[in-house]
């Protein structure tokens, strides 16, 4: 799977692909990538599909891709692993000039898999039926106006708070170095068994963020008048709420299997990706 509109994505596609095939493996493509990439292997038509059929899923292009293939392939165990042709890339493990390296190393087994665990988004009044999965974030904002909302929080029952603020960013262990980072929040390792609370633009600004159980049920109540609010999975699928809707957020049972290169850590991502002290790239 790849970016269709990133030319360097396909192109790197390409080049795995021409790789497993002289290797006697049968390459799989959505039809969506097939469009852009030619006949690079067999067509399935969705995500879903492939994560039932492959035995690994290599994806080209940057977190965005990720995380839509992540949704797309509906809890299916084929582990992930991206290949990045974008900027950031806290999720995809490989970098493009690595790539022969890398699918040497993951034809050979060394490779090691981690379960990262989705974030269910279930609405109440106003939205009936309505449901959202994330792997990132979850994410209430205002709308066009340029005015704070206000939302009211429980958490397993009890209260926290009323925020009045520009939006709330309900963040996985994943999630935590995407908008959640840029909006305050903390870092958190992936293995942690929290969800993340950051508020974004508080008008109190005591306001901070708030680490709750991964097992807590969050429930998120849009208290502002008048004022169109969005709810956003992974910032790319998007529900309407207004005054009086409530949103459901918890751990789903679902979860995705992301494949890792032998030696590579969270902590060396870390330092490698935000420049920090003590990088050796």
């Amino acid at each position: 799977m790849t970016n269709t509109v990133k030319p360097s994505a396909v192109k790197l596609l390409k080049k795995a692909a021409l790789w497993f095939r002289r290797r006697g493996s049968e390459v799989l493509l959505d039809r969506a990538t097939a469009e852009v990439a030619g006949s690079c292997g067999t067509v399935l038509p969705d995500f879903k599909t492939l994560g039932r059929e492959a035995q690994l899923l290599l994806v080209f292009g940057g977190d965005g891709t990720i995380l839509r293939v992540a949704r797309g392939i509906d809890g299916a165990r084929t582990p992930i692993v991206g290949v990045n042709a974008g900027r950031l890339g806290f999720l995809t493990d490989v970098q493009s000039h690595q790539l022969d390296k890398a699918l040497k190393q993951i034809w050979e087994g060394r490779v090691y898999v981690d379960e990262r665990t989705l974030i269910d988004v279930k609405f109440g009044s106003g939205a009936r039926g309505e449901h959202l999965r994330a792997l990132n974030d979850v994410t209430i904002t205002r709308g066009a106006e340029l005015r704070m909302i206000e939302l009211d929080i429980t958490v397993d029952g009890q209260s926290l708070t009323r925020y009045r603020s520009d939006g709330l960013i309900i963040s996985s262990p994943t999630g935590s170095t995407a908008y959640s980072l840029s909006a305050g929040g903390p870092i958190v390792h992936p293995t942690a068994k929290v969800l993340a609370l950051t508020p974004i633009c508080p008008h109190t600004l005591s306001n901070r963020s708030v680490i709750v159980s991964f097992d807590s049920v969050i429930v998120v109540k849009a208290l502002t008048r008048g004022t169109e609010m969005i709810a956003t999975a992974d910032g790319q699928v998007s529900v309407s709420i207004t005054e009086g809707d409530t949103l459901t957020i918890q751990r789903s049972r679902r979860f995705v299997r992301l494949l890792h290169l032998e030696g590579s850590s969270f902590f060396d991502t870390l330092r490698r990706k935000l420049h920090w002290s003590g990088s050796n790239t």
